[in-house]
């Protein structure tokens, strides 16, 4: 059966949009748990504003307030650790770190929750961690201490992305009809966690110009909002394996701005290196097929979904 064209175009498009957010971090030109905090409170206020416009806001029962405080929490870390590592080595390879929150993903499962490897796994990990070692090559002996810390940091943003992916699942499970909804809540939630953040840092959240405003405003639109509302009333749309593909167009555009807008020096044998991490990654988050379920009804427009970058 062919997918819907306009699902297709709508998780393009939204993969598209999230790809400038790294982009946007840059330009807002304040610290990074500065930019953290205003992309979620601008995002989550955004968001519910959408939802309420769009007559989709759904009462949030308070045992999901309480189980949202893990992945707010988590995206907290995920956020404070990112943007720590896109002033470091930049957006494009930031991103493309990130992204490694489907391996540990895969092993959250097979550690938690009893599942099992799928052969195509250690395949994802092996292009993977050849494409990063073909961008680093080695220069990583070259790289200043601190490219060699962002490079870490961004690899520690996919552990605290895949804790958040994992703890916003558990959530939206105390309400189901309210999936959208818990996403407003855990999103400002977390812009509490990254307030005391910055607080505890003794940092100024004052926005100092124009051109900040406007990044740090299209940052939460992009990506807590329109990007995120694209992307969530695409997927129930597409196969898994096209979903995957199509959300691999976020760090892949990421790469091309941090070169384009940043002038990243990359060789041919990075860009090579970054085909070969895509792939790996990919070919990772894909999963067997599950067994057919019987047919339920669905509970709501606003079920479960996994917002992206």
């Amino acid at each position: 059966m062919s997918q819907d064209r306009s699902a297709l175009l709508a998780m393009a498009g939204g993969a598209s949009l999230i790809s400038l957010t790294g982009v946007l971090v840059r330009y807002a030109d304040v610290p990074p748990t500065v930019a953290a905090f205003w992309r979620m409170a601008f995002g989550g206020v955004m968001l519910a504003l959408v939802l309420l416009a769009l007559r989709r806001w759904r009462h949030v029962p308070r045992r999901a307030w309480l189980f949202c405080l893990w992945p707010a929490l988590a995206f907290a870390a995920d956020l404070w650790l990112w943007h720590r590592s896109i002033h470091a080595i930049g957006p494009g390879l930031a991103t493309l770190l990130a992204n490694t929150q489907v391996f540990f993903m895969v092993a959250a499962g097979v550690m938690f929750f009893g599942e099992r490897l799928h052969a195509r796994f250690g395949l994802g990990v092996g292009l993977a961690f050849g494409g990063l070692v073909m961008i680093l090559g080695d220069g990583w002996a070259t790289l200043s201490a601190e490219s060699r810390t962002g490079v870490w940091l961004g690899l520690a943003t996919g552990i605290a992305y895949a804790a958040y992916n994992l703890g916003l699942k558990r959530a939206q499970r105390e309400a189901l009809r309210a999936a959208e909804p818990v996403l407003v809540v855990s999103t400002l939630q977390c812009a509490a966690f990254l307030l005391l953040a910055g607080l505890a840092e003794g940092v100024s959240f004052a926005i100092p110009d124009a051109r900040s405003l406007a990044a740090l405003l299209a940052l939460g639109l992009i990506g807590q909002c329109l990007g995120w509302v694209l992307i969530g009333r695409a997927l129930p749309r597409l196969r898994v394996a096209t979903v995957g593909l199509l959300l691999l167009l976020q760090p892949l555009l990421a790469f091309v701005f941090d070169v384009l807008l940043f002038a990243r020096p990359t060789a041919a044998h990075e860009w090579l290196g970054l085909v070969l991490s895509l792939a790996g990654i990919f070919l990772a988050g894909l999963h067997p097929a599950p067994r057919p379920a019987p047919r339920v009804d669905p509970p709501d427009p606003g079920s479960p979904v996994t917002p992206q970058r």
